[in-house]
């Protein structure tokens, strides 16, 4: 997730889900440099980029590996299911980019002019 504020430094959470967890988990989070080099590690595996300024915010005061709290499990399934919505349409060929399978996600808080707001644009103006 990405935000535009001046003077602000970038923000990343990365979330992943096991199957048979009870919850995701924050597998990877920072600020500054240590965002961005998770965002670019992202993007190199094929993570899908999301921006939420209020869901970062939320999502940076989990320890890492700690479970997401019940409070914010429907704004994440929610999520999960826009993300496997997508990936659904383009197994079946339609032309959308590709996002990480529904099990992965990167969150961020970042300034408007980062590569990871261009590829969620690209995303959403598909």
């Amino acid at each position: 997730m990405t935000e535009s504020v001046p003077g602000r430094q970038q923000r990343a959470v990365a979330l992943a889900y096991a199957a048979g967890s009870a919850a995701p988990t924050v597998v990877a989070k920072g600020r500054g440099l240590v965002a961005e080099q998770i965002i670019a590690r992202a993007q190199e595996a094929g993570v899908f980029v999301h921006e939420s300024k209020e869901l970062v915010a939320l999502l940076m005061e989990i320890d890492l590996d700690g479970q997401i709290p019940p409070a914010l499990y429907r704004a994440i399934a929610e999520l999960l299911a826009w993300l496997y919505h997508i990936e659904s349409a383009q197994q079946l060929g339609h032309s959308l980019p590709a996002p990480a399978p529904p099990d992965s996600a990167l969150f961020i808080d970042s300034p408007a002019d980062s590569p990871a707001r261009s590829a969620e644009q690209d995303a959403s103006n598909a």
